[in-house]
Formats: C-alpha cells, sequence, structure tokens
C-alpha cells in the first residue's frame, strides 16, 4: 500500500510543478501592450490628451522617434490648448469606443502683437543668455510642468491624469515627429506558481519517503512468499569464541550491510530537495501572492474650506518655484547689467518703475545699492490663484532659513495671457514682528477678491488711498482707526523722515524763502487681493510719496545741496521753480472679513524713490 501512496504522490508533484512552470513558461502572457498613435498631417505641434495615456493602467511609457531635436513638454490639458489656440496642431484623442484617433485643429484666435517694447526686452535676455518664452518657441514656457528636449528619439515614463496633456514639437516651425507610440507595462504576476512548486516538492518529498518506507518494510519482511520455505539442514551450535578473524569481518557484513541500506535512503532524499530548490530559485517576486501591508494612519491635517465654485490652482507648487527661481535669475542679471530691457521680461508695474529708476542711478552714482533682489528658491509659502484662465496670479512669501538676520520677502507674480512670461509686480519685505495669516496650501490654491469686494472690512481699491491719508495726517485721519497702528513700523519711519526733512529744510536759506510740502495718494500699480482662509486677504497696494519744494520769492532759488539723486535725475543743481521727488511704496496689508472684528495690518513694505523733476 506504501507504493500506492507514493506513487500517487509522484503523480500529485508532477502535477504541481509542472503546473508552477508552466504558469511562468508557457501560459504567461505579454507584460506590456504598445499603441502607435497614428499622426499623419505636418503640423508643427502635437497635442496627445491625458485620456489616451489612461487607455491602459499603470505606468505609460512615450516613445518618439524623429530626425534631428524633439522636445516635449507636460502640462495641464486646457493651458496646452491655450497655448495652442493661434495655430493649427494635431490633437491625438480617445475616441468613445477607446481607439485613439488624430485630428487636426484649426487656428481659433490670434495670438496678440507682441509690443516693441516687449520684444525689445525678449531681444535683450536673448542676447544675455537667458530662456525667456515667447510665442514663438515652446521652449520656456510658464506654463508646462515639466519639459524635455532630445535629439533624433525619445523615451519617457510617464503616469499622467486624465486633466494633463503631452505638447510634442521640433523646434515649433518644422514638422513634428509623427513616428510616435505609446506602451503600458501588463501585470502578468502568477502569484500561485510559486506555492504550486512549493507544494509539489512538498509532495514530491512525501513520495520519496513512501517509497523508502515501503522498500524497507518489503525487505524486513524478506519480499513476498508464494510458497513455503524448506527445512533447514541440521547443523552443530558453534560459540562464538570460536570463531576466527576472517570468520568474524565475514559476519560483521551484516552490520555493514545495514549502514549501506540507509546511505541510499539519504541518497535518494537529496535530489529531490535539489530539485525543488532548484525550482524555487527561479521564481522572481511576482510569483507569489502580495498581501496588503498595513499602512500607517496619517496624521490629521487642518481642514480648508474650499469655495464650491473654487478651479484648480493654475500651477502646481514645484512648477511655481521653477517659474519664480526663472524670475530670480533673469532679475538677477538685470540688476548686474543694470538692463531695465532684460528686467521688464520678468519684471512690471511698481517693481520694474522702481529699477528703472535705480538703474539710472547706479549708472551715475556707483555708491547707490541694488534693490531688494528676487529671491530664488526654496520659498516657505506658495499660493497659486485657483484659476484656469487669465490673468493668473502666484503669491510666495520666501524666507532665508540659513541667516535670519535677512529679512523675509513677499511678492506676487501675474501671468497675463497664455504666451506671457509670469512677471513680478509686487516685491516688499516683510516686517520682523508680522504674523502670516492662514493661507490655503499649493494644491488647493486660493481665489482673487474682487476690488470692490464689499467682504472685506475695506475694499482692496480702497486700501491706499486710505492709507495714503493716514501717511499725511496720522492719527487724525478719518481711516486710522481702521488700521492697527500698534503693529506699523512703516507709518513712524515715514513721519520721523519727513519732520527730518522739514527741520533741515527751515534750517537753510531755502526754508526762508520757500515751503516744503509731502503728500501721498495712490499709485499707477492696481491693487492684488488674494483671499485667506478665513475670509481675510492679502492686499498689494502701491502708494507714491512726494516731496514739493517751491521758492515763495521772486527772485529765490532752490538748491539740492546734499540731495545726489535728485540731482543725476533732474541733471541740475538748483532751481527758480522748484522741484518734486516721487517715491514708490509697495505695501501689503492684511485685511480682516467684514465679521471678524479685526483691524487692517500691514504686513511688509518697501519705498524707492521714483522720480524727481524740475517743476515747470
Amino acid at each position: 500500500m506504501r507504493f500506492v501512496w507514493a506513487v500517487a504522490s509522484f503523480v500529485i508533484a508532477a502535477v504541481l510543478i509542472a503546473g508552477g512552470i508552466a504558469q511562468r513558461t508557457v501560459f504567461l502572457g505579454p507584460n506590456t501592450e504598445r499603441a502607435e498613435l497614428g499622426v499623419s498631417a505636418d503640423q508643427p505641434y502635437t497635442m496627445i490628451d491625458g485620456e489616451v495615456f489612461n487607455k491602459l493602467p499603470g505606468v505609460q511609457t512615450l516613445q518618439i522617434v524623429g530626425n534631428g531635436q524633439i522636445f516635449g513638454a507636460i502640462a495641464a490639458k486646457d493651458d496646452v490648448a491655450a497655448w495652442l489656440a493661434d495655430r493649427s496642431y494635431n490633437h491625438v484623442t480617445l475616441a468613445d469606443d477607446g481607439t485613439i484617433t488624430s485630428t487636426v485643429v484649426a487656428p481659433a484666435q490670434e495670438a496678440p502683437a507682441v509690443d516693441e517694447s516687449v520684444q525689445k526686452g525678449i531681444d535683450a535676455a536673448t542676447t544675455a543668455g537667458l530662456i525667456t518664452p515667447n510665442a514663438a518657441t515652446p521652449v520656456g514656457s510658464d506654463l508646462w510642468t515639466d519639459e524635455f528636449t532630445s535629439d533624433d528619439s525619445m523615451i519617457r515614463k510617464l503616469r499622467l491624469p486624465d486633466t494633463m496633456a503631452v505638447l510634442v514639437a521640433a523646434d515649433g516651425q518644422n514638422p513634428a515627429p509623427s513616428d510616435i507610440a505609446l506602451s503600458w507595462a501588463i501585470d502578468n504576476s502568477t502569484p500561485w506558481a510559486g506555492p504550486l512548486v512549493v507544494l509539489g516538492g512538498i509532495a514530491l518529498i512525501v513520495g520519496i519517503l513512501l517509497y523508502v518506507l515501503g522498500i524497507r518494510h518489503m525487505r524486513r519482511s524478506r519480499g513476498p512468499r508464494r510458497r513455503g520455505v524448506p527445512p533447514l539442514p541440521e547443523t552443530q551450535p558453534i560459540s562464538v569464541g570460536e570463531l576466527d578473524a576472517d570468520d568474524a569481518a565475514g559476519k560483521g557484513v551484516i552490520s555493514s550491510g545495514t549502514k549501506k541500506r540507509g546511505g541510499r535512503r539519504t541518497f535518494i532524499a537529496i535530489p529531490a530537495l535539489v530539485v525543488s530548490g532548484a525550482l524555487l530559485s527561479g521564481c522572481t517576486a511576482d510569483a507569489w501572492p502580495k498581501f496588503d501591508e498595513p499602512t500607517a494612519t496619517p496624521s490629521p491635517t487642518p481642514t480648508v474650506i474650499v469655495p464650491e465654485d473654487q478651479e484648480t490652482p493654475s500651477v502646481t507648487e514645484q512648477q511655481a518655484e521653477k517659474i519664480l527661481d526663472r524670475i530670480a535669475t533673469t532679475a538677477a542679471a538685470a540688476d548686474s547689467s543694470l538692463s531695465i530691457d532684460v528686467a521688464s521680461t520678468r519684471l512690471s508695474d511698481a517693481v520694474l518703475a522702481a529699477r528703472a529708476t535705480n538703474y539710472t542711478l547706479r549708472t551715475t552714482l556707483p555708491d547707490v545699492p541694488a534693490l531688494t533682489a528676487v529671491p530664488s528658491k526654496p520659498y516657505q509659502i506658495i499660493v497659486p490663484e485657483a484659476k484656469s484662465g487669465w490673468p493668473r496670479t502666484i503669491l510666495a512669501v520666501w524666507q532665508d532659513e540659513a541667516d535670519t538676520t535677512v529679512a523675509p520677502r513677499i511678492l506676487i507674480a501675474t501671468q497675463n495671457d497664455a504666451w506671457s512670461p509670469y512677471k513680478v509686480s509686487y516685491l516688499a519685505q516683510l516686517e520682523a514682528s508680522a504674523q502670516t495669516p492662514n493661507l490655503a496650501p499649493a494644491e488647493l490654491g486660493a481665489n482673487l477678491v474682487r476690488p470692490d469686494s464689499s467682504l472685506l472690512v475695506m475694499a482692496p481699491d480702497q486700501v491706499a488711498a486710505a492709507y495714503s491719508d493716514v501717511l499725511d495726517k496720522g492719527t487724525a485721519s478719518e481711516f486710522a482707526p481702521s488700521f492697527n497702528l500698534d503693529v506699523d513700523t512703516f507709518l513712524p519711519k515715514i513721519t520721523a523722515g519727513r519732520q527730518e526733512q522739514l527741520n533741515t529744510f527751515n534750517a537753510t536759506a531755502e526754508g526762508q524763502t520757500g515751503t516744503l510740502e509731502f503728500a501721498a495718494r495712490a499709485g499707477a500699480s492696481a491693487p492684488v487681493a488674494l483671499m485667506t482662509v478665513d475670509n481675510g486677504a492679502i492686499v498689494a497696494v502701491n502708494v507714491e510719496e512726494t516731496e514739493t519744494s517751491k521758492p515763495t520769492v521772486a527772485d529765490a532759488v532752490i538748491k539740492l545741496d546734499g540731495n545726489p539723486k535728485v540731482t543725476a535725475l533732474t541733471g541740475v543743481t538748483q532751481s527758480q521753480t522748484g522741484f518734486q521727488t516721487t517715491y514708490s511704496d509697495q505695501l501689503f496689508f492684511f485685511v480682516p472679513g467684514q465679521s471678524s472684528g479685526e483691524k487692517i495690518r500691514l504686513l511688509g513694505f518697501s519705498s524707492d524713490i521714483l522720480k524727481a523733476e524740475v517743476l515747470p
């Protein structure tokens, strides 16, 4: 019976082992699936929707073959379509039946004409070796979350959601590569191959043991007996002591034979173990079942209530850091070369106007320091506007973690359309005691507040004029109660500076024959207000301060002794009509919500000379 069970075990082992090996060989399916995109039209650009990449689950491999340079970019689908709106292109989409189709899309609109001054800045930045995006080339556009170039061929592994798209081009002028394919990794794991081989090995060992036990039982019982044993002949008893050495050695063969039989059993079991081990060594990790590993419970995060109508952020945090780093590089090059044309490609409004004056002064007066530099990454806070259209805005807060003596900085950058780069329109240093309001995380973004919004204690478009009145009248201003002046260090600085200048002016001859007056007003730059999570807003405004000195006697003159900046800007040292000097203030406020009961508080500021002129 032991032989029967041994044979059964051998048969089961063979079936199990063969089944496990077959799963890893003859029954093993392909590990990838490939799809040719079939782009045939000669267009300079090809847009591939994210749905095409997600035709099958898993990692997506993009393969492009062409002649010469190949350019690829990844961005939100709407952003790619907006960038391509002024030209025709191949659009690769996924049809309702799951097939990949390619169509040619005609231009939907004309790109805005490039202003002569803008083109001048682009040319200057190109000459300086800086990458500046423009409508003629896709390289370096701020819309791309990632971009890559290669020669003749390109292979990229991606994980794109449906909301993203890939832009493929050569140089933006010649036809884009048409040999484009996608492939997906297919799960061809065989989780039961390993267990089948293991079970087969166990069955093989059991069969061998049963076979050995059967042999042992048969030998002990002298094998099968088909007839009786004949009577043995009579013998004489022999004592053990009468055996000689040779006989003893001969009789000892019985003991030696027993040892040999045990050795054969060991020898028979070893091949079974070797075979099983060899089979198991060929089984990879995907030949075994995978059990779900327990995941750590994530730590609770603060809840941010997102408005139902809020869109997705215009840029990702990594994309925003890349954009701001480009701006910092260009601004540093402009500050070093004193090129306002280069600066104009990445700076605008109050920031650009202040630098134009600074470059003029530094050309004449080398001791004049450069203005506050645009910081490079990493940023402490980045909040993109939640918006799919244009213009779109980014707010960022930077702090030097290695040097705490360097004042933190806050800035706002804006992109006007799909073909324009982001430009910094406001830049200031944060006050040391300023507490940054609670802002939404970068992955959620925030909405801009309308300039005339009534949801705040003061509409954003009224903050500049109200604070200007406070600068002129101090606590006597009707708007002073709306501001938290206890944490405001800018107002005392301006008040003290004006009084010092007035005292100096009155102590001179001009003070006896002339007047010095100060005034503040809302500047030319439009306010920008980004909502905080507590229904308030960070509001950036521009205020312009003027110092006007006039003679009060007909033959009197106003002299510029000790004021080299005004002299450098006006080109004169005295005037019979007087002078007017204008300073540009960039101010960041936290404006609370209407129902909060809080006051407006100043977060940061910068103040720079803007212009000086001789009065007519």
